[in-house]
């Protein structure tokens, strides 16, 4: 039997989450358990709730099933369901989507549905993240109105089922994005590279002398790189791209370790003493 713990980041009403249930609930010897946001938390990245306790609501689903909604993150959620907020459960895998926009390139690292997957990697347990292009195939922050989530809810729901077969390093997850076309093929693909267009633009003032900015760009583009989760989505192709948490800069450990660090050491003590 394979526990599943399903969430997102849309919040739990969202229909790339129920589209995602309903295809796990067909699944022969799986076990879903719902546990979600219940509003959007979108670009929550891995923001956790530490200040005050966290408001837990069952939810009663269409077909009779409930499941769980907190008015925290989504890396809330996923630590809810490995703390015993269900009884019985506990996940063998992680399942956060299927999100309302794509998650691709630099983009993951604000995204609420990649941190959910990524906390469930730092608990132990693999982990996917889905996401599905609107069908205006926005390639930047502009969501459309609509979505299509048959083939993401299908293709996602196929990987689960063959989870024990599908190569899956331990400590890391599968980041998937569905094109809004009918993909043409799976492509397994490195991160690409998102140029972001910011710029810091007033839009309000008040008598109180407060400013409102608005900093972050509507267009973000990005180098057009084949073999990139951000060239397959173009090309109508769904991306899987394999991710893991060690931020670790191997390539400069050896280098940063023949300076002499230790040589700041004592001019920064003297400097406290004065």
């Amino acid at each position: 039997m394979l526990r599943v713990l399903l969430t997102n980041d849309d919040g739990i009403h969202a229909e790339g989450l129920q589209a995602l249930r309903r295809a796990l609930a067909e699944l022969d010897d799986v076990v879903v358990a719902v546990i979600a946001p219940d509003a959007n938390m979108s670009a929550t990245a891995r923001s956790i709730t530490t200040r005050r306790p966290l408001w837990v609501t069952e939810v009663p689903f269409e077909d009779g099933t409930h499941g769980f909604s907190c008015d925290g993150t989504p890396v809330d959620c996923v630590r809810l369901a490995s703390l015993g907020l269900v009884d019985d459960f506990e996940p063998d895998l992680v399942v956060a989507g299927i999100n309302h926009g794509s998650n691709l390139g630099d983009d993951i690292t604000y995204s609420g549905t990649v941190a959910a997957a990524l906390e469930g990697v730092v608990l132990g347990v693999p982990s996917i993240a889905v996401s599905q292009q609107s069908k205006a195939r926005e390639m930047d922050f502009r969501l459309g109105d609509e979505f299509d989530f048959d083939t993401a809810a299908a293709f996602t729901a196929r990987v689960v089922d063959r989870i024990d077969d599908v190569p899956l390093p331990e400590g890391t997850l599968l980041n998937i994005n569905v094109p809004a076309v009918d993909a043409s093929s799976v492509e397994v693909a490195r991160l690409g590279k998102r140029i972001y267009r910011d710029a810091l633009q007033q839009v309000d003032s008040d008598d109180d002398g407060r400013r409102r900015f608005r900093i972050y760009g509507d267009a973000p583009v990005y180098h057009d790189e084949e073999g990139t989760d951000l060239a397959a989505i173009a090309a109508g192709r769904i991306a899987v791209t394999p991710l893991h948490f060690d931020l670790t800069a191997e390539h400069g450990l050896e280098e940063l370790r023949a300076y002499d660090l230790a040589r700041l050491l004592a001019p920064a003590a003297e400097e406290l003493a004065e």
